[in-house]
């Protein structure tokens, strides 16, 4: 198996074994291995296929971009939205009736809040945007494949998370549907508070500052003062 085709099949196989774990095996896995045996294997399992990920990436060498990429111009547009994407990741740890916490559904009963102004899954919003942001700046073969998983297990899985919602938590989750957005409604980004601005911008920092040591990539800010 040549390395592109390994990475596509790594791709696949994270992206198909966490839906297909995360909704139409997750009874069968539970009532077989419990609460959490079936945890250990879903994590054991997406560990594995993210490793496989990870070294078939590595294995595929850098390509021409199949569009034009890699100039200041894509590059500061990739940072703002990878910006953006560690603010709504910051945020959604906090008051999120999506996580799979006790007192989910007096969560999703309070006024929207933070990051959820702009929409009620800004954690997959920003894995989402990070991937678009890869394919803004990198636009290669081997990103093409990564970041559109990735974003696409993001955005669809948020979907299927939402009727997943409704089906356990019932009006408490219709409530929060009513009251938030699906799609990121960005015009409200500078109402989440100050806090989450802060701790995203230092995400952001902290991320891109990391990109060049494995990657040999400067990306953010480090790109033009490093």
């Amino acid at each position: 198996m040549d390395p592109l085709t390994s990475l596509l099949a790594a791709c696949v196989t994270f992206v198909g074994s966490h839906f297909a774990m995360s909704h139409p095996l997750r009874a069968p896995m539970v009532a077989a291995l419990g609460e959490k045996g079936f945890q250990a294997v879903y994590s054991l399992v997406s560990l594995a296929a993210f490793v496989w990920i990870y070294f078939a990436f590595k294995a595929v060498p850098p390509s021409v971009p199949l569009w034009p990429g890699f100039d200041d111009v894509s590059w500061a547009l990739a940072s703002l939205l990878t910006l953006v994407a560690m603010v709504l990741l910051a945020g959604s740890f906090v008051g999120n009736p999506a996580l799979p916490a006790p007192g989910a559904a007096k969560a999703a009963a309070k006024e929207p809040h933070g990051v959820f102004r702009v929409t009620r899954h800004p954690m997959m919003w920003a894995i989402g945007l990070w991937a678009l942001a890869h394919l803004i700046a990198a636009p290669t073969a081997r990103t093409l494949v990564v970041a559109s998983a990735m974003g696409f297990l993001a955005l669809v899985g948020a979907h299927l998370q939402d009727r997943k919602k409704e089906a356990l938590m019932g009006a408490a989750w219709a409530g929060w549907e009513a009251r938030t957005s699906y799609w990121p409604k960005l015009g409200r980004l500078f109402s989440v508070g100050w806090l989450w601005w802060l701790i995203g911008l230092a995400l952001w920092l902290a991320f891109t500052y990391a990109h060049i040591h494995p990657s040999g990539w400067a990306a953010g800010i480090w790109r033009w003062v490093v």
